[in-house]
């Protein structure tokens, strides 16, 4: 196992004017540093909310990461998945050329999300 202050995850979503809808992105990142304290993770927004996603990384990189990992928590995929987040993404690789940026699918790809999702709105 890599030594865990090397990588990061980078919680990424859409932002809100509405300061409480980023409560559930924040408690996702909450909760990955229960489970695992040695977790290195950073909520970041493509707009309306802060911090960006280019902040968040240059935070992490700070501390010495070396892997990034995007997670965008988008239930479906449009245009800021398909078009915006690739555009971020070549940013922070020419940005921070000696970290590894992963770009994971978006959690409604998961068929766990899926299948959770289901299992919410039949009970």
């Amino acid at each position: 196992m890599s030594d865990p202050m090397t990588r990061a995850t980078i919680l990424f979503a859409h932002g809100s004017r509405d300061p409480l809808w980023r409560l559930p992105i924040e408690a996702v990142a909450t909760h990955m540093r229960q489970t695992t304290p040695s977790c290195q993770v950073r909520c970041a927004y493509l707009e309306l909310t802060q911090p960006d996603i280019a902040t968040s990384a240059a935070e992490l990189v700070a501390l010495g990461t070396k892997t990034i990992s995007v997670l965008p928590l988008f239930l479906g995929v449009g245009r800021h998945a398909r078009e915006d987040l690739p555009v971020l993404m070549i940013e922070l690789k020419q940005r921070f050329p000696h970290v590894n940026f992963e770009l994971r699918p978006a959690v409604g790809e998961d068929p766990r999300v899926v299948e959770l999702l289901a299992h919410i709105a039949l009970n």
